[in-house]
């Protein structure tokens, strides 16, 4: 498996994020992430799924496979990447949902130290009924959640009704949308967003190893 990888020296604790479903592991978003928590002292390895390895590869534009299928990709990862750190999982929409799927295995056989979501999808856009969090009720690994307050996967005014294991806390991006995007109207920008979010992990990941 190949890793995208941004090291400090020496780092405190590494993280693996995967993608979200339509776009790769090098995008603003994802480089904003990887590099700005590398600057905090925290490693970061980014791979990608098959299906969009394939993609990059000049293969077929497939849509992603359901996130049950990439759950033992996202074990190999976490086996290949073999760190002597403490270890956190997670990634971008799909890549944490996939991650936060396996997390409670990988956490009790002590491979894992928490999780990290970044835009957790909670639900299909305009389905509301239609939630992911029956497996987030029963966790008890550490996870931080990084939300857009209006993300339309799921909001804050929708997420504070979720049932939610208490072990797992937010970081909400002021009127972020899914990829943490302020409107124009707010004075904010992306980049504020995207570093107060990386701020957040990092004090978070910190305050657990």
């Amino acid at each position: 498996m190949n890793f995208l990888m941004n090291r400090p020296q020496p780092p405190a604790a590494s993280i693996l994020l995967a993608h979200g479903a339509g776009a790769p592991m090098d995008t603003p978003f994802m480089n904003a992430f990887a590099e700005g928590l590398c600057d905090k002292g925290l490693a970061v390895a980014r791979f990608e799924f098959a299906y969009m390895s394939a993609r990059r590869d000049g293969g077929p534009r497939k849509p992603p496979p359901r996130a049950e299928r990439l759950h033992d990709e996202y074990r190999a990862a976490i086996a290949g990447l073999a760190e002597d750190l403490p270890l956190f999982i997670g990634g971008k929409s799909l890549g944490g949902r996939v991650a936060s799927m396996i997390a409670q295995e990988e956490y009790h056989a002590g491979r894992i130290a928490g999780l990290v979501c970044l835009g957790y999808p909670f639900h299909p856009p305009g389905k509301p009924e239609r939630l992911r969090t029956a497996h987030l009720l029963e966790l008890t690994a550490p996870a931080l959640i990084v939300q857009g307050e209006r993300d339309p996967f799921g909001g804050m005014g929708e997420a504070k009704e979720y049932a939610l294991s208490n072990t797992i806390g937010f970081h909400w991006a002021p009127d972020g949308d899914h990829d943490l995007k302020p409107r124009k109207s707010s004075g904010r920008t992306a980049q504020q967003n995207w570093l107060d979010a990386v701020d957040s992990i990092s004090l978070w990941v910190k305050s657990l190893v």
